[in-house]
């Protein structure tokens, strides 16, 4: 089986469909402070969870047509 490989250019966060997800994921702790680190680990924890069951909204941001689909 051969691999097809996609290679991006470089400094192109553009093109990395995870980079398309920190703004949505960060939402909760952007400018807020947190006494402690488990707290913050517990507010994204829980903004991941909620992420988690909105499939739908992650694959539009995610999924680019260019991207090649993986191969099971």
């Amino acid at each position: 089986m051969d691999c097809i490989s996609e290679f991006l250019p470089p400094y192109s966060p553009e093109l990395q469909p995870a980079e398309r997800l920190w703004s949505i994921l960060d939402e909760p702790i952007a400018n807020r402070t947190k006494e402690k680190i488990e707290q913050l680990e517990q507010v994204i924890c829980a903004r991941c969870c909620v992420l988690l069951k909105q499939c739908d909204f992650i694959r539009g941001l995610t999924h680019f047509h260019w991207w090649q689909a993986a191969q099971a």
